[in-house]
């Protein structure tokens, strides 16, 4: 396989069609699910979403693991010959293949554990959809290696349109708790039947002589997911153990609510990031431009709308879901406003499997294990509120390293970075200054809905104003390149020598 180098219009070019596309199939994919959804729960009972809930569950793990981080690999190691690649594929069917009978061998213990006759049945259909995804791990890895983003997300918004469709159908004929599970198979076989008429790939039995380097860097990966999966979900955990019922649930929905609208916006960037850095891997120069602009252009987004939500939370929570939630608003302030700071990382851990800092990565999701739940145990000691502020505290000093390895092996100084979070952080401030502002100077005799709306309309107004009044040029450049790369010719070539 011959080795050549992106041209940096065609990666530009890539950035913008990627994200655009994604952020497309992402959201007509919640549209419809969000549809779905509320016709099935007409027609389901409580129940039925109860066994497919505790079989996902039961599942999550196995499904963490069973892709191994082979997509991952062939996007990033860009010298992989093909008939690498065909052994990947078979390994990748094997993985699902092993998926499959450790559910089949487990659905029957877990049935008896959970006391639901029906959940082993359950179990093992889903389970079949670990083996169908096995197929199209390789060849949707190499669409996304190639930047065929649009490709990609037609693939998804189609598994989307197969889940809905088979979904409302069986509720409607009145299978129960199987329109779920056949209507999520349904949308995984389809995604797999399309991409494979799309993008087939042969098959060659695997060797460890010839993999060694590979499953090497995918262990790195896979065990660096699991740490950070195991590490990030204990403080639900641990806050079960210590602080009980109440306090967990007024935790956990400030936590879904702030992370919600930053999870959307980042998972956009987390589709394109590791073909884009693994394109220009070799350019120095364009990774730190890439870097910059993206946190740049991410912060723009997540900031405002993170600091935003935290400073009219106080209202919009007792309007919107009652006073019963008001425990929930200060965990759900200090979280927003963290994930705001957090989708930044985002950025970088593509950047560090890139760099071929795998082992490194592996060892800080490893550490990250230790790191948070003690953290969060000592976190609780505060209630609900000092667990959120345990995030604070343990998530950059994890992160630190990852940063500092990063830029440093781009040639990319700490103050160069900051100035690219300038213009979001004052404007930022500009807003929440706002908002302030607005809480104190209106009547009090005001109903708190109107508040809620003057406070919401003076912060985007007042962000607006400073974005565009302080930093008018950063403004524009950015417009400028979106528009440029907008309209560069589709017929341009996609490598150059």
């Amino acid at each position: 396989m011959s080795k050549h180098r992106p041209s940096r219009d065609h990666l530009d070019r890539s950035v913008f069609l990627g994200l655009a596309w994604t952020g497309a199939a992402k959201w007509s994919a919640q549209i419809l699910s969000w549809i779905s959804t509320v016709i099935v729960a007409r027609l389901l009972s409580p129940s039925d979403y109860g066994i497919v809930a505790i079989a996902t569950a039961s599942l999550g793990f196995i499904a963490l693991v069973n892709e191994f981080g082979l997509g991952s690999a062939i996007v990033t190691l860009r010298d992989l010959q093909d008939d690498q690649i065909a052994q990947l594929n078979t390994f990748a069917v094997m993985m699902g293949g092993t998926a499959l009978l450790l559910v089949c061998s487990a659905a029957v213990p877990l049935g008896v554990f959970y006391q639901t006759p029906e959940l082993p049945w359950v179990i093992g259909v889903m389970g079949v959809g670990l083996f169908i995804a096995g197929f199209r791990s390789v060849p949707n890895a190499l669409l996304e290696k190639e930047m065929q983003f649009k490709v990609v997300a037609l693939l998804e918004g189609g598994q989307a349109v197969a889940v809905a469709m088979t979904t409302v159908a069986l509720a409607l004929l009145g299978f129960g708790y199987w329109a779920l599970v056949v209507g999520n198979l349904t949308g995984i076989a389809a995604n797999t039947l399309g991409t494979l008429l799309i993008k087939p790939y042969r098959f060659l039995f695997p060797t460890m002589k010839s993999l060694s380097r590979v499953l090497t860097f995918s262990w790195h990966m896979m065990t660096s997911r699991v740490a950070f999966y195991l590490a990030t979900t204990a403080d639900v955990f641990i806050a079960g153990r210590v602080l009980g019922q109440a306090a967990v649930g007024a935790y956990s929905f400030g936590s879904t609510i702030a992370s919600l609208p930053i999870d959307k916006i980042t998972s956009l960037f987390a589709r394109v990031l590791p073909s884009l850095y693994s394109a220009a891997q070799e350019d120095l120069p364009g990774l730190r431009r890439y870097l910059l602009g993206l946190t740049e252009s991410v912060a723009l987004i997540t900031f405002p709308v993170g600091f935003g939500l935290a400073a009219v939370a106080d209202k919009a929570i007792p309007l919107l879901l009652g006073n019963k939630w008001n425990a929930a608003i200060a965990p759900l302030q200090i979280l927003a406003c963290w994930a705001a700071v957090r989708s930044l990382a985002a950025l970088f851990n593509p950047l560090l499997y890139v760099l071929g800092y795998s082992r490194f990565a592996m060892w800080n999701g490893v550490a990250a294990l230790f790191e948070f739940p003690i953290a969060f145990y000592i976190g609780c000691q505060w209630g609900a509120t000092g667990l959120a502020v345990a995030w604070i505290i343990a998530y950059p000093f994890n992160q630190l390293p990852t940063f500092l390895c990063s830029t440093r092996a781009i040639g990319l100084s700490t103050s160069t970075y900051v100035r690219a979070l300038y213009p979001a952080l004052s404007s930022t401030f500009v807003m929440i200054l706002a908002v302030w502002t607005i809480k104190n100077v209106l009547p009090t005799d005001l109903t708190t809905f109107l508040r809620l709306c003057l406070e919401i309309s003076g912060g985007v107004t007042a962000y607006t104003a400073a974005l565009w009044g302080i930093h008018r040029e950063r403004t524009r450049v950015i417009f400028q390149f979106l528009r440029a790369v907008r309209r560069r010719p589709t017929s341009e070539p996609v490598y150059s020598a």
